[in-house]
């Protein structure tokens, strides 16, 4: 069998995330102990108990997303179990794709800890900076995607960046072009067009800023070579190389597309059969679902799934 681990990205966060699991696990409380003593401030505090409108900030919800995943990561690690329970494969939606190489051994907690919090403040800096927005496009293909940008444009920016399954493909830009994309997507033949709640224009040139305050980061944490466990790279589809494709990987990564459905179909062509998804929510389960209904997904993301697992195993 071949196992893959896959980790939500920003948008998954929901107040009281890894409240249960902390409660339940002391693996799991440590975990938090250790991402409050990395960041500075009572981020545990925030995942437990909110409030939603400081959860649900750029600056805050990416950090606790990475420290909630990683803690449901500690206790499949170290429960009796499931620790035989280890993947040949990892992958993150956008923010996830730092918790996929710490999943892998490439990158270490504090480390994935420190760097998630300053992209989060080096995105919240650059949309700060500028004027943008994103609308999710339910209903058109690529062709028909592309078709709604070329026309809603006008001069400005606004690209497609997130495609994330058949049918929901996300396009970003200035908040004047998301406006027009979301009026004309219905004459296309959408379905709806859903403005997402993020500060931003991401994934698109508006977040070249924070690429180059990301990019310093990187160069002062240490990224591990690949071990047994690879991982996919959101904006190309291939697996990451030597230490500095992953450094180049994730500061390219605030600034592209992000190529979810072709990741996913990629290992469902090298023939992964065992996928769990790690993190709050169940985005990526749902994303799957899309993708290849026939594909089962293991959701692991409180204590009562985690206790499923282990009753299973």
């Amino acid at each position: 069998m071949t196992t893959a681990f896959l980790f939500p990205g920003q948008g998954a966060q929901l107040v009281g995330m890894g409240a249960d699991i902390a409660a339940t696990f002391d693996v799991a409380a440590d975990i938090f102990e250790q991402a409050n003593t990395v960041v500075g401030f009572d981020l545990r505090q925030i995942c437990f108990e909110g409030p939603a409108e400081t959860l649900n900030t750029t600056t805050m919800s990416q950090p606790a997303i990475f420290a909630t995943s990683a803690a449901l990561l500690e206790v499949l690690k170290t429960e009796s179990a499931t620790k035989d329970i280890v993947p040949d494969i990892t992958a993150g939606l956008s923010l996830g794709e730092y918790t996929a190489l710490y999943a892998a051994g490439r990158i270490s907690l504090e480390d994935g800890l420190k760097l998630v919090k300053r992209r989060g403040e080096a995105m919240q800096a650059a949309a700060d900076a500028s004027d943008g927005g994103m609308v999710s496009i339910i209903g058109l293909d690529e062709a028909k995607t592309q078709e709604l940008c070329d026309k809603a444009r006008e001069g400005d920016l606004l690209e497609a960046v997130n495609f994330n399954c058949p049918g929901q493909i996300v396009v970003s830009g200035t908040t004047a072009a998301c406006d027009r994309a979301a009026e004309l997507a219905p004459d296309l033949g959408a379905v709806k067009a859903i403005r997402l709640e993020v500060a931003g224009a991401f994934h698109t040139a508006m977040m070249g800023p924070a690429a180059e305050a990301l990019r310093q980061a990187l160069s002062e944490c240490q990224i591990a070579e690949a071990g047994s466990a690879k991982t996919l790279a959101n904006i190309t589809g291939d697996y990451y190389g030597p230490a500095e494709t992953v450094a180049d990987g994730l500061a390219q990564q605030l600034t592209s597309p992000i190529l979810w459905q072709k990741c996913m179909e990629r290992l469902l062509a090298e023939g992964v059969d065992r996928f769990y998804e790690i993190g709050p929510g169940r985005v990526l389960t749902g994303l799957m679902r899309r993708i290849n209904r026939k594909t089962r997904v293991t959701n692991i993301s409180s204590t009562e799934s985690l206790k499923a697992l282990l009753e299973a195993d």
